[in-house]
């Protein structure tokens, strides 16, 4: 029987599953939707979720997987208890209800610090030490993100993270350790271990082995974040190359011999072995254009579109206030207006907006320091539109291509089976 080595992918909108063999071929690919209106608490959407994507898998399949990882949102967190039980609903990664905390966030980091944002994961975290009184809870409670906890399900092990979740919670990925300032709060919960991305942290649990068909040698691996996966799955190799991902939102990731970091402009940098992957995530993004057109719409007008002729229209589309890349600012108002009388010059209005986004952050991450641009390639929903393509490459000056692979759950498969970068 043949290796195989799965890779999920958590994002807004669904999950997917790949399983990928040596020869990193795809064997088998499974997506499942969120409902729309889910009868159950989001934590327990994403447990049954996990669990679906691993029943859908073929059997055959499931019994030569050695290695499963699962990337999700990056500050999407949630508490729990020893027992894994989640308490209260998660905060996920776009969401600015964390943002009274902020002021705590900017006394106790470093100025210009990347948790210095009301959707970083330690705001949420202040937040919650601010919000409730955990005194009742009689056991250890554990601060996790998303990836963290639904690899548990499978492990067993709680308290575990990778040092790409862990940034926007503080941790020193310079360093590889918890600065003293956040090692020194006083706070109700247990901050995760931190372990490299990709490391085997235990094998499944013999119930899953059994009930699933895996290996009881099956290793459940340290995870990542969506758009790190996404980058994996491109396996961009160059200093100067970058990725673009347009799902529901934007993200830039470059490959950088320096590391950027810049708060005030949301840059942050992943360690990337001995290089840094630099970049940022908007708020803008494949949900703005969804908001106003269908997939088939998208598709029929964007072929009407001359890529090479500008609109006129200066828009930055975001669904409601508040940004975090390029520009760091909670109450920035989207820019929607005027609003053309034909579709198809309000869409190339939006597409060129998104465009211009893009050069602006890679811009800002050249004037930060950051190795200059040569090449970029695109993931998500983005990828399929050749439009919007023209445009970024036609903004940006350097050649704009499709990844071999886009989806970040061949990422994640891809650091199951290296169990690292």
């Amino acid at each position: 029987m043949e290796a195989q080595y799965l890779g999920i992918d958590f994002g807004t909108s669904g999950a997917r599953a790949i399983a990928i063999d040596a020869n990193q071929q795809i064997r088998t690919e499974v997506h499942l939707p969120f409902p729309v209106q889910a009868q159950v608490s989001l934590a327990e959407l994403w447990r049954e979720t996990l669990f679906q994507l691993l029943g859908a898998i073929p059997w055959r399949d499931r019994q030569q997987i050695q290695a499963i990882a699962i990337n999700g949102t990056s500050s999407t967190v949630l508490l729990c208890d020893a027992q894994g039980k989640v308490l209260g609903e998660p905060m996920l990664y776009n969401e600015d209800r964390a943002a009274f905390a902020l002021q705590r966030v900017r006394a106790i980091a470093p100025p210009n610090h990347t948790v210095i944002s009301a959707t970083s994961s330690l705001t949420k975290l202040m937040a919650w030490v601010e919000q409730r009184d955990f005194t009742a809870v009689n056991q250890p409670i554990y601060f996790l993100h998303q990836a963290d906890w639904l690899g548990a399900l499978l492990h067993g092990q709680l308290g575990i993270t990778d040092y790409h979740n862990v940034l926007k919670l503080g941790y020193d990925v310079g360093a590889l350790c918890y600065p003293d300032w956040l090692q020194s709060l006083t706070i109700p919960f247990q901050l995760p271990q931190v372990v490299a991305p990709g490391t085997a942290i235990a094998p499944i649990l013999p119930h899953l082995s059994e009930t699933f068909g895996f290996p009881v040698t099956c290793e459940i691996c340290a995870g990542t974040t969506d758009s790190i996966a996404a980058f994996l799955a491109s396996q961009v190799q160059q200093a100067g190359e970058a990725v673009t991902s347009l799902g529901s939102t934007l993200v830039l990731k470059l490959l950088s011999q320096t590391r950027v970091d810049d708060g005030r402009s949301g840059i942050y940098s992943h360690r990337w072995g001995d290089r840094w992957l630099v970049g940022g995530a908007s708020n803008t993004g494949g949900a703005v254009l969804k908001q106003f057109f269908s997939s088939e719409e998208l598709e029929t007008l964007s072929a009407q579109i001359d890529p090479q002729q500008d609109s006129g229209l200066d828009y930055y589309p975001l669904l409601k206030p508040g940004e975090r890349f390029p520009i760091n600012d909670p109450s920035l108002a989207p820019r929607l207006m005027p609003r053309p009388d034909r579709p198809v010059d309000f869409l190339q209005g939006l597409l060129e907006g998104l465009a211009r986004f893009v050069a602006l952050g890679y811009q800002r991450l050249l004037e930060l320091g950051a190795t200059r641009l040569s090449q970029v390639y695109t993931a998500g929903g983005g990828a399929r539109n050749g439009v919007w393509g023209e445009m970024r490459s036609r903004y940006l000056g350097v050649p704009v291509l499709g990844a071999q692979q886009t989806e970040a759950a061949f990422g994640s498969a891809l650091l199951a089976m290296k169990r690292g970068l």
